[in-house]
């Protein structure tokens, strides 16, 4: 394999490991989701105020959490790619070439 195809499987199996990773959390969260739910239908007693909020709680904020995680796996935008810096590099370069060409015409 050449140096840059390397470059891409390697990118690749980033990416793959992310989106499994996103996966198997999603998968706990709705695990956990679905016990939280459970919780709330059969909780009763003294302290079923608190263990309400608790769980509401957890809930909202593993919500949160679950869309920023989908959101940087799926939606992955970067301010300054690569290629980016590529096309400034070399428009830097030609600016620099065609400054020294001209500078003394």
């Amino acid at each position: 394999m050449t140096p840059q195809e390397e470059e891409y499987y390697r990118k690749a199996k980033d990416k793959v490991k992310r989106v499994k990773s996103f996966y198997l959390h999603l998968g706990l969260y709705i695990v956990v989701v679905l016990l939280l739910l459970y919780n709330l239908y059969i909780v009763s007693g003294p302290y079923k105020n608190n263990i309400i909020s608790l769980d509401l709680s957890i809930l909202v904020i593993w919500t949160v959490i679950i869309i920023m995680h989908g959101l940087n796996v799926f939606k992955r935008k970067q301010i300054f790619k690569k290629s980016w810096e590529d096309k400034k590099i070399e428009g830097f370069l030609k600016e620099d070439k065609e400054e020294e060409t001209t500078f003394w015409e």
